[in-house]
């Protein structure tokens, strides 16, 4: 377009950009971009390198340089599954949603919109950046909270025992390794990025190692009232044993050999895999386990004596073995 067809306001607009300093010009353009598409992301990664999941983190250009974990991840990452949908899901059931809270459901209701990887040649007939969506690292903090405080009080359903445990797991990690990067910072230590992914998986490997630990003991304890067994003062009684067995191990056996086949398929594509965090996350045969052992304590919470108690084993899990008592 010549410079006669361009209206005289628009004459002004141009000739004030000129004038501009570079630095303005800049500034006004990202504004502009901002307004359009939302902030950028400068930066991109993925957990799966370096923890065995798949999911995908960025910071972004805003001002608050927001670290952001896709939609996707913050299901895989609570154990939901791969499915982004599963989390307003979740939040909403009548057994979570009131320890949610207003702010936190309005936000994951409404996802971070912003700019991800550029299109570039990849894609050339769509015009503009790639549109990604996503959420604040810190509702992933918020949300595990609000799951802790509704496992407190009772509220969760024994299927959703692994959301507990994953839930304590990345709180009390994520916790550890924060306060350990303000004092780096405050003291002027300027950590690598291999020092502190190896500091983050040690200390939610450390999570994972301890809640192990303590989670067999609550069904020990319902073992204990419903059997009315007096606790020995060492080790554990000898029925413990054909308990474990016959309900714990025989019925994960009975899985038509599923979980050892998933586990030999995962374990084959990749050799290592057994280092990785996935194992305490996601790992198939880990994963199975403790969803069982959070049924069985489940069962064992509303039980008020160990023939309901087996009645309702039996119904959930088939046969089990005969126990030699």
């Amino acid at each position: 377009m010549s410079e006669d067809n361009i209206s005289g306001k628009a004459k002004g607009g141009i000739a004030r950009g000129k004038a501009l300093a570079p630095s303005r010009r800049s500034e006004i353009a990202k504004k502009a971009a901002l307004a359009r598409w939302g902030a950028k992301a400068t930066h991109k990664g993925n957990f799966k390198e370096e923890f065995g999941i798949d999911v995908d983190c960025y910071v972004l250009d805003d001002e608050q340089k927001t670290a952001v974990i896709s939609q996707r991840g913050m299901g895989v990452a609570l154990g939901l599954g791969s499915s982004g949908s599963r989390v307003p899901s979740l939040v909403n059931r009548a057994k979570i949603a009131p320890y949610v809270g207003r702010e936190l459901r309005d936000k994951l209701e409404n996802p971070i919109v912003f700019q991800g990887t550029a299109l570039g040649g990849n894609a050339p007939n769509i015009p503009g950046p790639q549109i990604t969506h996503g959420y604040d690292v810190t509702i992933l903090i918020d949300l595990c909270k609000a799951v802790i405080a509704a496992e407190a009080d009772g509220k969760l359903l024994p299927r959703q025992a692994h959301i507990a445990k994953s839930a304590h797991i990345i709180l009390n990690g994520s916790a550890k390794a924060g306060i350990k990067q303000l004092v780096y910072a405050l003291s002027g230590y300027d950590a690598s990025r291999e020092e502190i992914i190896a500091a983050f998986k040690l200390y939610v490997q450390s999570e994972a190692r301890d809640y192990e630990r303590e989670f067999p003991d609550q069904l020990y304890k319902e073992w204990y009232r419903l059997y009315e067994l007096v606790p020995p003062e060492r080790n554990r009684p000898w029925k413990f044993k054909h308990l474990t067995v016959g309900h714990v191990w025989y019925p994960l056996a009975r899985s038509q050999g599923r979980i050892l086949e998933l586990t030999r398929a995962q374990r084959a594509k990749a050799e290592e895999r057994y280092r990785k965090l996935h194992q305490f996350l996601s790992g198939i045969g880990i994963k199975a386990l403790r969803m069982h052992l959070g049924q069985l304590l489940g069962i064992a919470q509303v039980s008020q004596t160990k023939d309901e108690y087996e009645r309702h084993v039996k119904r959930i899990f088939g046969e089990q073995l005969e126990l030699d008592v």
